[in-house]
């Protein structure tokens, strides 16, 4: 656990909603600033330190997803979790493709938020932990080091998001493997529901475009199974 208590930016512009979640949230034992719309959130944020972000999708100002940007731009490791009404699967899909790491649609139980925080919580306290050190781990014509969150090859460097890299070394770890996705899910996102389910589609085809360049790498569907990183 951390020694002091984790630091969280709630957003959230129904006032109710709120003050429900933060003193639940501050009863298991965060520290919670809460701001009610996204532009006095990332003047917040701006400065001031925190280990995690949870963001309403609809706020006055500015939008969950604008916020999520601007977040990214100054902090790329920093885990976001999407609370939001808006559950169409487009939405979801632009929640992670601008920077967040989990979506959660409304309603939603505080055991779900808090499991949720403490999964990024422990990995984030990992990634930055001085006396863990991750290797870097050569995947065909990619360099992976999953401590700084980057992966390279000799174009570019690509900065990945936390659920970004534990997806991908957990494919690294289990390289021409098939792997159930339920065991994925439940290793990267801690349980396999439906939602879940439909978010590691995403993330799948994210590692599949950033691996592009080397034809001998890819990520397969294995139909009714899962999926395999085959390396050749």
């Amino acid at each position: 656990m951390f020694q002091s208590k984790p630091k969280i930016l709630y957003v959230e512009d129904d006032i109710y909603l709120s003050y429900v979640t933060k003193d639940n949230l501050e009863l298991k034992g965060y520290d919670i600033t809460f701001c009610k719309d996204g532009k006095t959130a990332f003047e917040t944020f701006s400065n001031n330190k925190f280990d995690l972000c949870i963001l309403d999708v609809m706020l006055p100002e500015m939008d969950g997803f604008t916020l999520a940007q601007k977040i990214r731009e100054s902090d790329k490791d920093i885990p976001i979790i999407f609370l939001s009404a808006k559950s169409l699967k487009e939405d979801r899909i632009t929640g992670f493709t601008v920077g967040g790491d989990d979506y959660i649609t409304k309603p939603f139980s505080i055991e779900e938020l808090v499991l949720k925080i403490e999964v990024f919580l422990k990995r984030s306290k990992i990634t930055k932990g001085i006396e863990i050190q991750s290797p870097v781990q050569k995947i065909g014509d990619y360099f992976f080091d999953s401590k700084n969150l980057l992966l390279k090859n000799k174009d570019e460097t690509k900065r990945l998001t936390s659920r970004e890299a534990d997806l991908l070394k957990f494919f690294v770890l289990n390289a021409n493997k098939v792997l159930k996705k339920e065991d994925i899910l439940n290793e990267v996102w801690g349980d396999d529901s439906y939602f879940n389910s439909r978010s590691l589609d995403v993330f799948i085809s994210r590692l599949r475009k950033y691996l592009k360049k080397d034809s001998n790498i890819r990520i397969n569907n294995i139909h009714g199974i899962g999926f395999i990183l085959a390396i050749s």
